[in-house]
């Protein structure tokens, strides 16, 4: 991966300061911004799993 100059240093220094890989760090983000896009097939919760809290509050 190419990144521009300052993020490779900004990579380069938060690898030194965790003691972690730049691949490692690098796999971490990509995994959390996939799982930050996922589409669920299904929803987490059914209806009846849910509660309603009433209606909007209104002046």
């Amino acid at each position: 991966m190419r990144l521009p100059e300052a993020e490779e240093a900004a990579l380069d220094a938060q690898a030194v300061v965790e003691g972690r890989s730049k691949s490692d760090i690098t796999r971490a983000a990509l995994r959390a911004d996939i799982l930050r896009h996922r589409r669920w097939d299904a929803p987490l919760l059914t209806d009846e799993e849910t509660f309603d809290l009433g209606n909007p509050l209104e002046e």
